[in-house]
This record gives structure tokens, sequence and C-alpha cells, in this order.
């Protein structure tokens, strides 16, 4: 179950090659620039220039995406959270923007045109919260 982690990037929008490279170092949990750039060239169809991927490995660690350690004259790029996390922080982001709406007819409007699996996903989610908030209540 993915949760909400204490640490946040300093900034969560991400560009599309930005999102490609940050992909990458999340599957091989340890990266160097030629690890990314091989693997992105891998694909016959793709060019890209092997500064480029420094620079965005560089731009996701000021973002707060990844951490950079050098080992002798290598540096390695980590991912600072996890894939799951991300989603999380992400879903949590979009949810809050969502309901910023502030408008009850709104919300409602968009939730009564909901199929039953999503309505029945909600009141699951429903059920859940007030399993939890119960349970703190309780302690």
């Amino acid at each position: 179950m993915a949760f909400l982690p204490n640490y946040r990037p300093k900034q969560l929008s991400l560009g599309p090659l930005e999102t490609e490279i940050l992909h990458i170092v999340w599957e091989l949990q340890s990266a160097t620039v030629k690890d990314v750039h091989e693997r992105i060239l891998s694909d016959p169809e793709r060019e890209l220039a092997y500064t480029s991927v420094t620079t965005v490995l560089q731009r996701l660690t000021q973002k707060g995406w990844l951490t950079c350690d050098k080992q002798g004259r290598t540096y390695f790029w980590k991912p600072l959270i996890s894939r799951e996390q991300a989603q999380a922080l992400r879903a949590y982001e979009q949810l809050n923007q969502f309901l910023a709406v502030g408008n009850p007819d709104v919300v409602a409007a968009f939730a009564d045109s909901l199929d039953q699996a999503s309505v029945e996903q909600l009141d699951a989610i429903a059920q859940r919260l007030r399993a939890i908030r119960q349970a703190r209540e309780e302690q």
C-alpha cells in the first residue's frame, strides 16, 4: 500500500523526458548517465545526446527527485522516493486540486457522472476512511 512520504520533492511537475529518465532510475534503483543513455538508445528510433541525459539527471536532483553520489570518478543517481510514493503524492495533489473547486454542485455533478465501478470504488474509500478514523478515535 502506498503512503504519503514525509519527504516530498521540491517540484512535483515533470516534463516527458524527465519522467522517462526517472522511470529508468526507478527500474535500475541506481544509475549512471551511461546506464540511462544506453537504455534510451536501446530504442533504434531514439536519439538523445549523452549531455542531455546528464542535464536531466541534474535537473531531477535539483527538483528533489534524485540524489547523486560520486564513487571514484563515476556519479550514481538514486531515487529519493519510490514510484509508489510518487503516485500517492500525485494523487494527493490532484485530489486537493479537485476539491479546491469548492463548489459542491460541481463535485456532485462530477460524481454523478461516474460509472458503477467508480462509484463502488468511492464507497470503498469512504468505508476505509471511516474505519481509519474510528480506529484513531479508539486509541
